[in-house]
């Protein structure tokens, strides 16, 4: 994606977690990232590349649909326990309460 102040062509890992038929990006660190502004600032316009260019529009979910996706995401990310507040096998309530800090876009094709 553009960086949304430097305009340039900006590439970083991310760990793509299907949920229910569809795919989705997981912000491990929260909010206050640069890869999550540059999305927001892009209305959603990206490049995922894994093994092919595919362009994409990221839909950012509201809080009542991240519960289940965050439980998802910590089973296929181990690497990101450390920094998401709750254990992979807690309670759905234990979710529901940090999912508005924790941005998840579902990956849906650019029209």
């Amino acid at each position: 994606m553009r960086g949304r102040k430097s305009g340039r062509v900006i590439s970083f890992p991310v760990v793509i977690t299907e949920y229910d038929g569809n795919r989705y990006l997981v912000s491990m660190l929260g909010q206050d990232v640069n890869w999550v502004r540059n999305v927001r600032a892009a209305d959603g316009s990206a490049v995922l590349r894994h093994g092919r260019r595919e362009a994409v529009r990221l839909v950012e979910m509201p809080a009542d649909a991240k519960p289940a996706i965050l439980r998802r995401y910590l089973d296929v990310a181990p690497g990101a326990r450390p920094h998401v507040p709750v254990d992979r096998r807690a309670p759905r309530q234990a979710f529901e309460q940090i999912a508005p800090e924790i941005p998840v876009f579902r990956i849906t094709a650019r029209p």
